[in-house]
């Protein structure tokens, strides 16, 4: 389907009638919290509402989530069928999920796997990665290439093999290269929109519906630094 943005500025990458795919921005909540701030959650469903006109509460499930100042693929499901088979897949790692991430600091390798073991704080929410399992702590693993080298950066492509807390962030972190901006885990300044440059650029799964093969691509944020890979 093709790209669609509306007055909220919600770019839909991929809509269906059991799914939508949005490409998320900077400081975009995917789903409500404590903050009281209007979730994108709610965005989606207002579009949803105004688009086919419906009538009451729209329903959409949140399938999974990304960090407030991260940007990239979201999927919602539109009926509860398609809910249930994608929070599945999901817990079960059936799909593949792809990032984009900016260091200022070249990583030892161009390309490894990088294996810890991350014991979430929840006072300041924040992960902690520890080369070797401590108690409360969950095995964390990820595939890391360098994609390209910029005047003062380095550009890294990132696969997901577990999902989680923070899990990119804390890991690059651990290995002393922290994300551009990512005052959390150790960069030297932030960005000025407040968001880090970590883009979740593509995901591949089958839709829970038709089984159809899908690969999902998120274009970059329009900033100077994405602009230039």
């Amino acid at each position: 389907m093709k790209e669609v943005s509306n007055k909220d500025n919600l770019h839909v990458l991929h809509e269906d009638n059991h799914i939508i795919v949005v490409n998320k921005r900077v400081g975009d909540l995917v789903q409500g919290d404590k903050t009281g701030d209007k979730p994108l959650s709610e965005v989606v469903k207002v579009y949803l509402k105004e688009k086919y006109n419906k009538p009451g509460e729209v329903f959409l499930g949140v399938v999974h989530r990304l960090d407030r100042p991260t940007t990239g693929i979201v999927v919602f499901a539109k009926t509860t069928k398609a809910l249930t088979r994608l929070n599945e897949m999901f817990s079960k790692r059936e799909t593949q999920k792809t990032y984009w991430a900016v260091v200022k600091n070249k990583p030892e390798n161009d390309t490894s796997t990088l294996i810890h073991y991350l014991k979430r704080n929840e006072k300041n929410n924040t992960s902690k990665a520890h080369l070797k399992e401590i108690p409360e702590s969950k095995k964390a693993s990820l595939e890391y290439k360098i994609i390209k080298k910029l005047d003062n950066y380095f550009v890294l492509e990132i696969n997901l093999l577990t999902g989680r807390h923070h899990q990119i962030r804390a890991q690059m972190a651990a290995i002393g290269c922290p994300i551009k901006g990512d005052l959390k885990y150790g960069f030297e300044r932030s960005n000025l929109d407040g968001g880090i440059h970590l883009h979740a650029r593509k995901l591949v799964f089958i839709h829970p519906v038709s089984k159809e093969a899908l690969e999902i691509i998120a274009p970059t944020p329009k900033d100077a630094i994405w602009k230039s890979i």
